[in-house]
């Protein structure tokens, strides 16, 4: 069985396009199974049956583990199965599983006063602000994911057209674009660079000021140690540091909702609903699979609804 989820996770890497964080998430969900599995005897997937399923479900649901997590377990287990099923390895048909029913998913946004606030937080004309507000106007402009966005390389940015495509969940390709806002703030900070770092978003090293001289050893006054600090931009900035920009933006602009790359992201879409999108346009910028999963941001749009019919829709007193 282990040998078998080696090849499944190199099949999703190569084959499927997965990112590295699903992969490793499917990677310790299946290697667990395979260790429950084995302690019940199971080490051929041929052998893998609803009743070990069973059992594997009752010991993760008496971890304390929610019905949500718990699916998680369950999606790398059928994933798996599908992938057993394709190169005609015998074992149990992944449609057997079933999902635990779970609450609806509940849509974390901001409203447009809020969004303004944020992606203000960074005034400044250092390249640093500009990297930041760039990074929150194309997070906002464009919906993307923050692993979409952390891989964003420069010759992959059409400033001219105001669009660029990108690679999402599947390795599937989508088009976005940018607002004027984005595209300048985008312009700023790019023609700040002066490096031949390929990402878009890279990191800023701030070195330590000089205490001494580097050719004669003298200690240096505190004027000559301050010109001795300079700032250089190297490698390409990580999901988490983007996320913690997000959140010191939020800090910034005074929000106190729960902030995150993925907050913007559930703000676009809301937006852009709001404003008279159709659910199939939001999909395809979203780069959802299925517009099952766009349905989400219903909930949200429906009851803006209720509160435009409830402003505009009211029969007055005097009218009756």
């Amino acid at each position: 069985m282990n040998k078998k989820i080696r090849d499944f996770l190199e099949y999703i890497e190569l084959e499927r396009g997965h990112s590295q964080l699903t992969i490793r998430n499917y990677s310790a969900y299946l290697e667990k199974f395979a260790d429950f599995a084995r302690e019940n005897g199971v080490t051929a997937v041929s052998k893998i049956d609803l009743d070990l399923i069973k059992k594997w479900r009752l010991e993760l649901h008496r971890r304390g583990m929610s019905n949500k997590t718990l699916n998680y377990y369950m999606i790398a287990i059928r994933s798996f199965l599908k992938y057993l099923s394709k190169v005609d390895k015998k074992s149990l048909a992944p449609e057997k599983i079933e999902l635990a029913d779970t609450p609806d998913r509940e849509i974390h946004f901001l409203e447009k006063d809020d969004v303004e606030r944020v992606l203000e937080a960074f005034a400044g004309n250092k390249i640093l602000d500009l990297r930041n507000r760039a990074i929150l106007e194309t997070l906002f402009s464009t919906g993307l994911r923050v692993s979409e966005l952390t891989g964003l390389n420069r010759d992959e940015i059409n400033l001219e057209r105001n669009e660029f495509s990108v690679t999402g969940k599947g390795g599937k390709r989508r088009v976005v674009f940018l607002s004027p806002e984005a595209n300048e703030y985008l312009k700023k900070y790019l023609d700040k660079r002066h490096d031949q770092d390929k990402a878009v978003f890279a990191k800023l090293k701030v070195k330590k000021p000089a205490l001494s001289d580097s050719r004669t050893g003298q200690k240096l006054k505190s004027e000559e140690q301050k010109k001795s600090k300079f700032e250089e931009l190297g490698g390409r900035l990580t999901t988490r540091q983007v996320e913690r920009i997000v959140k010191e933006a939020a800090k910034k602009a005074g929000v106190v909702k729960k902030t995150t790359p993925h907050t913007l992201r559930h703000s676009f879409a809301t937006d852009i609903l709001r404003s008279g999108a159709d659910l199939r346009s939001v999909q395809s910028l979203l780069g959802h699979t299925s517009v099952t999963t766009t349905q989400v941001y219903t909930h949200v749009t429906d009851k803006h609804l209720r509160e435009v019919h409830q402003r505009f829709h009211r029969r007055k007193k005097e009218d009756r």
